[in-house]
Parts: C-alpha cells; structure tokens; sequence
C-alpha cells in the first residue's frame, strides 16, 4: 500500500467511503443479506476506523523488518537470479553493432571473373573509377565487352568511359571482415542504411514491449511476465542466426527488441519489491552494474566471435538455462498480496523469514489481510474520486507545465545522448570492441561516484553538470586533426563518463519532481518521448560514415542545451516533496535564477507541532515488534550490503555509504493497492 494513502486514512480523507462501506443495506425497511466476502470487508474497516487512531498503519513493507529487510534469502536471490537476468539485455541490446560491419568492396563484373585470368586487383583496376584517390564503391565503367578490351593488353581504364551504378553486386574484401549482414544481404550503397534502420526497429520494438511485458506483470504476475518475456528474447535471438534475408532479420530483430529494456525492468522490480526502501538504493545500482558487466561480456564475446551467426548463438543458447528459474524464482509477495492471495504470500514470506533465521508471527497476516480486505474496496473509490487527475492536469498550472516540459525535454536528451554514445563505441578508436569495451568500462566508477555524492551535492548539479560536460568533451572532439585517434577516443569516454552519471540520475530526480497523483503518468510520457530518440538516434550515428566527429557534434549540443535547462528546475534533496497537483504547483514556484548556483538548498525548518504530526504519518511498527535497522541486529540476520562490508574502510567511510542507502531511496511507481508499476526505463 502506497505510503501516500496509508497516509489520507489516517487523516479520514476516505472516511465517506469507510462509512459507506460500512452501513448495511436497507430495502424497503429491511435489511439485506451480505455475501461473506462483503461482510469480510466491512469487519476489516471497522478495525481500521476503531484502530486507524490507536494503531500505526500497516502493509507489506512493516513486515519485511521482521523476516528481513536485506537477508540471505534477498541476498541469494538477487546475487543469484535477479541480477543475472539483467546480462540477457546488455547483451541483445548491443550484439546487433556487431552483427554489420562494413567490409571494403567495389562492383562485381562477372564477365572478367569467370574468365579465370585476371586477378581482383587487376579487375578492379580496369572497371572501378577512381573518386578522391579511392575506389569508387559503389560505382563501376560501363563497356559493353571488357573481355574483349582487356584482350587487347589494356588494362587501365579510359576516363571518358561512361560511369554507372553496380549492375552486378559487389565483390567484397574478407580478408579482415569476414562474415556481416552487410556481406550476406548485400547491404550496401543504397541500401547501407538497412543495418541503421534495424537497430531503430530494435528500439521501437522496446517502446511496445515495455508497454506489453508492463500489462502482463501487472496481471499475471513478475514471475510469468519475467519467464515469456526470456523466452521471446531467446527464441528470436537464436532465430536471428538462421534468417534468411534482410526482412526476415528485421523481423526477429523486432521481436528481440520487445523484450528490451523489460528483461532488464522485470528482474529490477522484483529485487526492489523484496527489499525494504533503505536498501532500494543499493540495489538500483547494483542492477545498473551487472547491466554494464553484461555489454563488458559482450565485447569479449564478440571479440572472439566474429562470425555474426556464431554471435547470435552465443548470446542467445547459454540463457537457454534460465528455465530454471521456473522452479526458483519466487512470485512477488507483493503482488499475491495486491492480487489478494495471501495464503500464497505468506508461504513465500515464512520461507524469506526461515531462510533468513527469523519468525514471522501469525498476527501480523491476520492485520495485514485485514488492511489488504479493506484497502482492495478502497482501490476502487479511490480510483474514481481521483479520476479527474490525470496527464492533461499536469498542463493546466503555469509552473507544474513549466517542470512537466523541462524534465521531458531533459529526459529526451540525457537518454538520447547517453544511448547514442553507447552505440558509437565501437566506431571510436582503432579497434572497435576495445574502444566498445572501455566505453561501458567507464560506467562502473560513474554509478559508483554518483551514488556516493547524490545526497551531498543534489540530483540536478550532477544532472546538469553531468550533461554538460558530456556535451562539452563531444563537441571537442570537432577540434581534433583526423589521425588522432587516441586522442578523440580520451574525449569520447570523458563524456560517456559524465554522461553515465547523469543517466543514473533523470529517473529519481524525475520522480521526486512529479507529484505522486500523476507520478505514474508523468514518469511514463517523459520516458516514452525519451524513447523515441533512441529511434532517433541510430540515424544521427549514420551520419559519422562521412564525418566521424559530426554524430559527437550533434550530441554533445543536444547534451549541453539538456543540461542548462536543468538547472530551471528545482532542486529536490532535502525538500518536502508533493503529493498532490496543488502541492506540485507551489513546488519550486519561487525559483530565481540565484538559485541555480546553489548547490544543496537548505533544509526547510520544521515547526514542532507539524513535526509531530508528520511524524505520526511515518510507517512505523513500534506496536509490532522492534524497530527496522539498516543493518544487522543482534540475534537476527545479517543485512549489510557488500558495500557497507568494506573492512578496509574506516567508520566515516562505512557511514557514508550506509547513509546512502538510507536516504537515497528509489522513487517507485505504484499502483492504488501498492504494487510497483513497470515504466519505460532504459
């Protein structure tokens, strides 16, 4: 249950439903019968009004104190299943850079080659024309008989030959690149393009899998949605190998690209569903991580395999072993409770608390099924006194459009830019999977530092800073000479860097910015329109085949404007964020641009008889047991992270990061019964 609504409970903002609910119905001066399941709800809101004064609301995370909050089972089953997942995405989000390298090549005339006595150079030599100092690749001499013209010992073209496009094909140097799309399909001169167009069909097949996979998650449950959406990814991935012409290809390559980013999403929900918010943190980055270790697996794997069939293999057969999951992936208890299936969310949860050396005492299921009773009828009513807020009300208030705009047009560019780079690695450089390499290498020391000093210097200098800086170093990259190649590749990655660390931060800071009555929607159409510039960008990277530095150019000026609208917007650490579109509107109404050069605002002062009052408002289960700590207790179970494990630091350090994990906490989207929402997130 959303703390937003435990919250108007509290205060008896549903007390005409509660009271609604709880009157009997009369006909004709006589009462009528009741079902069991609606006599059910009506006891469980006479506990909640006799209880909502005297007694601190309960849900899902109350319990998680109990039977762990960062346990063995959580660390066994993020560490072993969820975070695994993630390498599926990283690696079928990528392998397609390496499936279509362009090979030298020159127009093929078979008349010459069949003849059996004339080399390819001495061929080429005859019928290519030669155009700025190279030869012409997609152009060749038109003579009605070479063979007859080279029996006459000339071997050297007229100039004043007629010159036309390849009418035979093309003959292709595989001396270096050996096996591409390009060379099985002939993907070349006007049809060069094909290879860009099906890496922007891969993304529009994530714009509607996240969408589809989402619905399927919120119906059927993570566990199944998870399972269909491997599957898909897998089947089609092998399938990609065996396609037998282009449009074949593309088709698969839709298919794989609706299950990306949602294998990378279903696992993340899944592992923040089971931690409790202390620990959300840590594990955002940790999935951002092992999202990164999979695209440093890929470059090794493409590496040493450069056939593109053998690659659509390897990446696709080894996940073939997560069927096992069927049997060890767990389904959210979060959601049975959500759906109302509380005897299979309570075996799920005395398993967590066995696992973990704890008990889970009988009475916390009987009130939280009595909360989850009451709150299933209140979903209903709530959905309909909120119905009139929705995405049009985020544009109705000057200020609340203002932000609504800013973070979308920021959203756009950080994620364009940040993907754009990401698929210009491997054109960087003198070699293509080390530069591809060391371009998702620099992402690991980025997440890490951003999440160290998020919660000392603010999300929107990190953003903005990060953002221009990357802008800054792509646009640099302009100034440097042709042939300095190591030189460029340093510019490039300083940006990736900064840009990485920015791309950590537009989802929470975005959540944080938006009020929690149009969070969900918010979120969602600032990450659609983010989404299609991953359509875009494919494009824009096409445009390096004539200049190298021109795509960098482009980004790093959308990067840049990105980056100084950020700091129109307010900052969100430390403040009280809104709940409501009122609350929304006055957020931040008194910005001036003096504020942009503070970096951390102060912390508002809090009057002591609201502190009281939100105090009272906070989850709590002082009622219930002893109070959740951020790390292990005496006589229960061990629930440090990794990080927070660091013997070689000192305390200071320990605390740092341990603070981090306390205060940092990943903004989620629920919905009215307080599971979490699958959104575009790349």
């Amino acid at each position: 249950m959303p703390t937003e609504l435990k919250l108007d409970l509290k205060r008896s903002d549903h007390s005409d439903i509660m009271e609604e609910a709880l009157e009997e119905p009369v006909t004709n001066g006589r009462t009528m019968a009741v079902s069991p399941d609606t006599r059910a709800r009506r006891e469980a809101f006479k506990k909640l009004k006799t209880g909502v004064q005297s007694e601190k609301s309960m849900d899902f995370d109350d319990l998680l104190p109990h039977v762990g909050e960062f346990g063995r089972y959580q660390r066994l089953l993020i560490f072993l299943i969820c975070l695994p997942a993630c390498i599926p995405c990283g690696f079928h989000a990528f392998n397609q850079l390496f499936m279509s390298p362009f090979p030298p090549h020159w127009c093929r005339v078979p008349e010459l080659e069949e003849a059996g006595e004339y080399t390819q150079e001495e061929i080429r030599n005859l019928t290519i024309p030669v155009i700025q100092g190279k030869f012409s690749q997609c152009s060749q001499y038109l003579v009605r008989n070479f063979t007859a013209v080279a029996l006459t010992g000339q071997l050297e073209p007229d100039p004043s030959w007629p010159v036309v496009p390849c009418m035979n094909g093309w003959h292709y140097d595989t001396s270096v690149i050996f096996s591409s799309i390009v060379i099985d399909y002939d993907l070349v001169c006007e049809r060069a393009i094909y290879p860009t167009v099906g890496l922007s069909v891969l993304n529009i097949g994530g714009i509607i899998g996240v969408y589809i996979f989402g619905t399927i998650s919120d119906r059927f449950g993570r566990r199944v949605s998870f399972l269909v959406c491997l599957a898909v990814e897998q089947v089609f991935g092998f399938l990609t190998a065996f396609a037998p012409d282009f449009w074949s290809w593309i088709a698969c390559r839709f298919m794989v690209g609706l299950t990306v980013p949602a294998i990378y999403q279903i696992p993340f929900i899944i592992s923040l569903e089971l931690v409790g918010p202390s620990y959300r943190s840590f594990v955002t980055v940790m999935t951002c991580l092992f999202y990164v270790g999979g695209m440093l697996l890929l470059a090794g794997v493409a590496f040493l395999v450069r056939n593109w069939v053998h690659l659509c293999l390897v990446t696709s057969l080894p996940f073939f072993t997560y069927v096992v999951y069927w049997w060890y992936l767990p389904e959210s208890p979060r959601w049975l409770l959500a759906q109302g299936r509380l005897h299979e969310a309570s075996k799920i949860l005395n398993k967590m608390a066995e696992v973990n050396k704890t008990e889970l005492p009988e009475s916390f299921m009987h009130k939280l099924k009595d909360r989850m009773i009451a709150q299933q009828a209140l979903s209903s009513n709530s959905a309909q006194k909120t119905s009139g807020v929705g995405f049009c009300s985020m544009y109705k208030t000057p200020n609340m459009r203002l932000k609504a705009i800013l973070i979308t047009i920021v959203w756009f560019a950080n994620e364009t830019v940040y993907v754009g780079l990401s698929y210009y690695g491997p054109a960087m450089g003198d070699d293509e999977y080390l530069s591809f390499f060391l371009a998702c290498a620099v992402e690991v020391p980025s997440y890490l530092l951003c999440w160290i000093v998020m919660d000392r210097w603010g999300r929107r200098w990190i953003l903005g800073v990060g953002m221009i800086l990357g802008g800054i170093f792509s646009i640099c990259t302009v100034l440097m000479p042709e042939d300095a190649s190591m030189a460029t590749l340093v510019l490039y990655l300083v940006a990736k860097f900064a840009e990485s660390a920015a791309f950590l931060i537009i989802y929470p800071f975005a959540a944080e910015l938006y009020p929690t009555e149009v969070r969900g929607v918010g979120i969602g159409f600032s990450a659609y329109v983010g989404g299609l510039g991953l359509v875009i960008i494919p494009f824009i990277n096409y445009l390096g085949t004539e200049m190298l530095v021109l795509p960098l150019l482009i980004m790093g000026i959308v990067s840049t404007l990105g980056g100084l609208l950020t700091f129109r917007l307010p900052e969100t650490l430390q403040q009280k964020l809104p709940n409501t579109m009122a609350e929304g509107e006055e957020f931040g109404k008194d910005f001036s641009w003096k504020h942009c050069l503070v970096c951390v605002p102060e912390k508002p002062e809090v009057k002591s008889g609201l502190k009281d009052s939100l105090e009272e408002e906070v989850i709590s289960v002082e009622s219930l047991g002893p109070p959740r700590a951020t790390g292990s207790r005496p006589g229960g179970p061990d629930e440090s992270t990794p990080l927070q494990r660091m013997g070689s630091m000192g305390p200071s350090r320990r605390g740092i990061l341990m603070k981090q994990t306390s205060v940092m906490d990943t903004p989620i989207i629920t919905d009215s019964s307080g599971a979490m929402k699958l959104t575009f997130w790349v």
